[in-house]
């Protein structure tokens, strides 16, 4: 008889317990120092100058929503991607910063 109300104890509290964490729900969880990103991209392809006017090449322009920066990633062909045919790796496109949009400015 000992058994058995040890047991059903037992089971009790776990099912109470199972029953407390079904009812709490997930916890949101984010990761400590991670940069979070709103990224809007540009469709198609438009003409990347560099702010000092050294480059004008075809690439996309992409705007951190977050911050108001803008970027332009050169792809060269005119292509919505990178592009080069002399190689044999994938080339890799660096951003150039194209300015900031003043999003704090806005007023309604």
């Amino acid at each position: 008889m000992g058994t058995r109300l040890y047991t059903n104890a037992i089971l009790t509290v776990l099912a109470a317990l199972l029953a407390v964490i079904a009812f709490r729900g997930p916890v949101p969880v984010e990761a400590a120092g991670q940069r979070s990103f709103d990224l809007w991209i540009e469709p198609g392809v438009t003409s990347v100058r560099s702010p000092d006017g050294q480059m004008q090449v075809q690439g996309k322009m992409v705007v951190d929503r977050l911050t108001g920066d803008i970027w332009g990633f050169p792809t060269g062909a005119g292509g919505p991607y990178p592009v080069d045919s002399t190689s044999a790796t994938p080339p890799v496109s660096k951003p150039v910063y194209l300015g900031k949009f003043d999003f704090a400015s806005m007023k309604k």
